[in-house]
């Protein structure tokens, strides 16, 4: 039957109808025709007396600002306990949050015409979606949402004029101001009624299932295709549907796809590059003079080596370095200094060539005039309850709350201290770790001199006291590294809150920059440690250098300390790479797989499609930072260290092509649809990525001169060869040096030892007058290195800022756009208020002649 329901806000005509029959894999109230925009759960405990009157002041209040609400009963869920609320925003309360928000809406067609398709673009047509995919709708002029001139837009439907992501981005900008409390009023906000338990959850709906469309006509079954077009993993060389995205999940999380998606592209020209140097050491094998002589048996095979450790460690042949040595020649020969240059210059072209990517975005999503003056307008809640003083706005006239200079100055200086703090303490660990290597080797040398591992016939002669020193310490490292981001990670947001950022994008911002300082610090600390500071500061035999007085500092694996560097640079990010992706997509589906289990079989009817979503994992806080934060992190392993190692960029590209799908089969089929946000640009990164870029000219630089061993090679082949070509022939005799180990001291003294001893360095022999003192082949070696420094990072740097000056960052067509859009925004506003005036006046005339006759009539009468 049918019955009416009249109150203040509006009058309803509902439809009882039998629910068993009715399919609940829709996203309308029951009456088939209210748009369900958000849903609220919760669970009616016993002793919920508190959280009763919460929900019922905070529902009274959202119908107050012209939300309409609908519950379904516990006793209609799968589990007989939980409540449900859904919220639909009608068209009065949604026309005026979009005025006070600035949403850009259509008021007229497109008319500048694209540019011709490209030259031999049929060749990217297996790479292309459908055009109904690609381009979801029209192209159109925008401008700002003006409540009093809807006849200015191009409204057709009002239930459809606004897309859901916007409504769903209107309707939690009301529910995180909404009061829940009639004693205090600065009690307010759904967060803040999550976090003590009075709702469960809160969400918007996705608007199908992601296998099938909705049975429901009117539903536009967006998720479905773009599971079908994009989450899928057989569709990892086909383009992302960024407008798609955009319109489904918002703004901001279509710009990190549309970043991922570019940074994967381009990651593409530097992993063929890196590929090519690769192959060419591969084919320059056999120049590798150096390799062969401590291959040989009758030079490599005769040098003694001095001990690696005090006491416990004995001598060693040069000879048994001869595969480690072939190994480094890889990734340690001429192309290295050639790609090293490339990626600086290609850093560059990824970030110039990104902002062009972004301007367009910019444009194309209404993006260009959301400057900070539009931010200031969504201020977070948090910052609206707790500052209390008040003060007058001189551009809106406004009185507006705000944080005093003294109050905001204490804030940040306690937080920059508890950042240090927490620095320091990574710091401290890395430390610790390297004291431990250097304590431990000595006595895993001596435990194993004559343990029973060494008569095991496979794995006996790999278990060295190296392996077993890197491994234990690796473990070690490993668990101070969960530990301390278990703990920062609440640390971080606890001391951003207390800053009490004005804006959203802030507070993001303001928290990026805190845990990237300390990810930096963790994950990069072993590679610098590696590239900059093992085996640089050892001494000589005789006179070792020691940490702490106690322990010998560590020198380089007998390979050298870059294929070390190769090796630690490419365990951490593979194996980074691999746990992410593997703990990205299994977590997610493990958990929905433990809540739906019961569930999951169940029809349409019994099944809805709120609780479908109900069961599915909350996209986080901190949900997009993660994605950035990893593949930020990558990037700075490709750039800071890529010298040592031309493959990371493939690696990276490998991963990539998979982390896009899987972040959208993430998005699409494992969590809840998040909120739609909008943002202009991807925020703080952007400066974190020109930090790195600069900073990893200056590491690539330091990495050829100081931990590959090109420029001695160079110097001895051009200065220091004997004979009238410049060859490599006698180079490993002329690196190394002599120590008569009579002169070792009694505590670095071996149990046994042959003579003479050899090291790796540029000393005088002893019996000279400047015995154990450098060589003048070390200095000019230093200068070398030093010049070579100065030189690329010159070169690069004046290559980067021509680049840079060279590439507009907004491309030609999209500034004509940009203009064109805001002529006719003026013209066309101007026109309207024209054309409303001359009725006003048309009508004020008609009334005043009105008058004027009935007048003369009653005059006459």
């Amino acid at each position: 039957y049918v019955f009416l329901l009249i109150d203040s806000q509006t009058m309803l005509v509902c439809v009882q109808v039998d629910k068993q029959q009715q399919s609940k894999d829709s996203v309308y109230f029951r009456d088939g025709m209210r748009r369900i925009d958000f849903v609220l759960s919760y669970i009616d405990d016993k002793d919920g007396e508190k959280k009763q009157d919460r929900r019922k002041e905070f529902e009274a209040n959202l119908k107050k600002a012209g939300l309409e609400l609908e519950t379904e009963d516990k006793s209609e869920s799968e589990d007989g306990r939980t409540y449900f609320l859904k919220i639909h925003v009608p068209w009065e309360v949604l026309a005026t949050y979009a005025d006070v928000l600035k949403i850009k809406v259509p008021f007229k067609t497109n008319d500048i015409t694209d540019k011709k398709d490209m030259p031999m673009s049929w060749l990217c047509t297996p790479y292309r979606l459908p055009e109904h995919v690609m381009q979801p709708e029209p192209d159109y002029f925008t401008a700002t949402f003006d409540k009093s001139k809807t006849d200015f837009f191009l409204i057709e439907d009002k239930e459809t004029f606004f897309p859901p992501s916007t409504r769903n981005r209107i309707v939690y900008y009301i529910l995180s101001r909404c009061p829940y409390s009639k004693e205090d009023k600065d009690k307010k906000g759904i967060k803040r009624l999550l976090n003590n338990g009075t709702y469960a959850a809160a969400f918007p709906l996705h608007d199908s299932r992601y296998w099938t469309r909705s049975r429901d006509a009117k539903c536009e079954s967006e998720r479905y295709a773009l599971y079908k077009y994009w989450a899928r993993f057989s569709r990892f060389y086909k383009e992302q549907p960024l407008n798609l995205i955009r319109k489904y999940y918002g703004e901001k999380i279509g710009i990190y796809f549309a970043w991922l998606g570019f940074y994967t592209e381009m990651l593409t020209y530097a992993a063929v590059v890196g590929l090519l140097c690769f192959i060419y050491g591969v084919a320059s094998f056999d120049e590798n003079v150096w390799s062969k002589e401590i291959c040989n048996k009758t030079i490599g095979g005769q040098i003694v080596m001095c001990p690696l450790c005090d006491k416990k460690c004995g001598y060693w042949m040069l000879s048994t370095t001869c595969s480690s040595s072939w190994q480094s020649y890889l990734f340690d020969n001429t192309a290295t200094v050639f790609f090293a240059i490339f990626m600086g210059i290609w850093v560059t072209l990824f970030l110039e060539f990104w902002k062009r990517r972004q301007a367009r975005l910019e444009y194309e999503w209404d993006l260009v005039d959301m400057e900070e003056e539009q931010q200031q307008l969504q201020l977070r809640p948090e910052y609206e309850t707790k500052c209390t003083h008040r003060r007058l706005n001189r551009v809106t006239q406004e009185m507006e709350p705000y944080l005093p200079l003294t109050s905001k100055c204490a804030r940040s200086v306690l937080s920059g201290a508890t950042v240090l703090f927490w620095i320091s303490l990574i710091i401290a660990s890395i430390i610790g770790v390297i004291a431990y290597r250097l304590a431990v080797f000595a006595a895993f040398a001596s435990i194993m001199k004559d343990s029973p591992t060494n008569k095991l016939d496979v794995v006996g002669s790999l278990i060295t006291p190296q392996l077993a020193t890197s491994v234990t310490a690796s473990c070690i490292n490993f668990v101070i590294i969960m530990i301390l981001n278990f703990l920062y990670e609440r640390v971080a947001i606890k001391i951003t809150d207390m800053e009490v950022p004005k804006t959203h994008v802030e507070y993001e911002n303001k928290l990026t920059v805190k845990m990237f300082l300390f990810q930096f610090v963790n994950y990069y600390s072993s590679c610098f440690y590696v590239a900059f500071f093992k085996g640089k500061f050892v001494g000589y035999p005789g006179d070792y250098a020691y940490m702490f007085g106690k322990w010998r500092n560590e020198e380089c694996e007998p390979g050298g300390c870059l294929i070390e560097l190769t090796t630690q640079l490419v365990i951490v990010m593979v194996g980074k790479q691999v746990w992410g992706n593997i703990q990205e997509a299994l977590v997610p589906w493990l958990c929905n797989w433990w809540v739906s289990r019961s569930a999951r079989n169940h029809p349409e009817s019994l099944y809805s499609r709120w609780e479908q979503d109900h069961d599915l994992q909350s996209f986080s806080q901190l949900g997009l930072f993660y994605e950035y934060l990893e593949m930020v992190i990558q990037f700075g392993f490709i750039t800071l260290f890529v010298a040592s190692f031309p493959l990371a960029p493939l690696l990276a590209l490998m991963n990539n092509i998979l982390e896009v799908r899987v972040d959208a089969w993430k998005f699409t089929t494992q969590f809840r649809r998040p909120v739609a946000a909008k943002v202009h640009n991807i925020g703080a990164w952007n400066e974190i990525l020109n930090m790195i870029a600069v900073f990893s000219v200056v590491t690539n630089a330091f990495i050829v001169s100081f931990t590959s061993d090109m420029i001695p090679r160079l110097v001895y082949k051009y200065a220091y060869h004997q004979g009238n070509e410049s060859t490599m022939e006698g180079y490993i005799n002329n690196s190394l040096s002599v120590f008569n180990i009579s002169k070792f001291q009694p505590e670095n003294r071996p149990d046994d030892g042959e003579n003479p001893d050899w090291y790796r360095d540029y000393r005088y022999p002893p019996g000279h007058e400047k015995q154990y003192t450098h060589t003048m082949q070390f200095w000019h070696i230093l200068a070398a290195k030093l010049a070579f420094i100065i030189i690329m990072e010159h070169v690069v740097f004046v290559v980067k800022f021509f680049v840079a000056w060279l590439i507009p960052d907004v491309p030609s067509d999209v500034k004509a756009r940009i203009k064109r859009e805001r002529y006719l925004i003026q013209e066309y506003l101007h026109n309207y208020e024209l054309e409303k005036l001359k009725i006003q006046l048309i009508s004020g005339s008609n009334m005043k002649n009105l008058v004027t006759v009935s007048h003369n009539k009653n005059c006459y009468s």
